[in-house]
């Protein structure tokens, strides 16, 4: 039977030690690297993780050339782990008397924390509650969310796989972005048609982004003849400045009040390209802590002000 959420395991698994092991081993990937991370050797590192599988009855992980990777249940047990080492260490600071105050990590992209969630940060940090932050690209950040190494996401995606649940934060158009130098630049309106027949500007190959503006030039029977990889939206801008190409960016990037700044470059809408959602995404089945329902409320009142940037 598959594990999911907070599923009860057997007794002798709760035992602290182990699923403090197997966290360490999820993170790290290496026996010998978790092992230094607990304190252990790493037999006995090693001996744990073992351990578990067996009492599971479960494949935990494979390998995969060198390394290792999580299988389904491995990766469902990492997220048991961490809300139960997390729950423990809550019961036992209000036992003292202690003011526990929860600690909530959001995954995101560099766009995001640049270009949406200033102010949620801000806001949320001033309220006193501890928050770590992941610069995560949309498939990692949902990994993140799914093995619990992450409580929330702020993910652009069109589908929001089954192990998790969401709501869509905003629809963002696209838009072309060109130095003023550039040969297209005095046009009022840009297509695709007219992008695609030079250099386009776009994050490197399998990601997210880039996979989608090539599909959608595909369907125009057109093709990109020169792509200049970019990683990340500031290179993008940066490139386009020095006028080495089109950079076809999401509008949140380049309009709004957390807009890079866009001097000396011309900006065109993509009507063509359409929208892409941006989406807050969490474990499903997952009742929130208080703390992280708070700062899921802040990013989804942000959302109005967002989408009409």
């Amino acid at each position: 039977m598959a594990m999911t959420g907070t599923t009860l395991l057997p007794s002798v698994v709760l035992d602290g030690e182990l699923l403090r092991a197997f966290v360490a081993f999820a993170e790290e990937l290496h026996f010998t690297r978790a092992a230094a991370r607990v304190g252990l050797s790493q037999p006995a590192l090693f001996e744990r993780v073992q351990r578990l599988g067996a009492l599971l009855d479960a494949e935990l992980y494979v390998r995969v050339g060198r390394g290792v990777a999580l299988t389904d249940r491995g990766r469902a047990l990492e997220a048991y782990a961490r809300e139960t080492l997390a729950a423990a260490q809550a019961f036992e600071a209000r036992f003292r008397g202690q003011l526990a105050k929860e600690a909530v990590t959001l995954a995101a992209g560099e766009g995001s924390y640049l270009h949406l969630l200033p102010d949620v940060v801000r806001a949320f940090r001033a309220g006193g509650s501890p928050l770590e932050l992941l610069t995560l690209g949309a498939r990692d950040a949902m990994a993140a969310v799914e093995t619990g190494r992450a409580d929330l996401a702020v993910v652009v995606i069109d589908l929001v796989p089954r192990a998790l649940e969401g709501v869509l934060l905003f629809e963002s158009p696209l838009s072309f972005v060109l130095a003023s130098s550039h040969p297209l630049a005095h046009k009022a309106r840009l297509g695709l048609r007219d992008v695609a027949e030079g250099d386009v500007i776009l994050p490197p190959e399998g990601r997210p982004h880039r996979d989608f503006v090539v599909r959608a030039i595909a369907k125009q029977g057109l093709s990109l003849p020169k792509v200049v990889d970019a990683d990340g939206w500031p290179l993008a801008l940066s490139f386009a400045s020095m006028g080495l190409g089109v950079a076809i960016v999401n509008d949140v990037v380049v309009r709004g009040p957390h807009a890079a700044p866009t001097e000396g470059l011309v900006l065109r809408r993509a009507s063509e390209l359409g929208t892409v959602p941006y989406r807050l995404v969490w474990r499903r089945g997952r009742a929130l802590p208080a703390a992280v329902e708070v700062l899921a409320q802040k990013i989804r009142a942000a959302r109005s002000s967002k989408s009409r940037a």
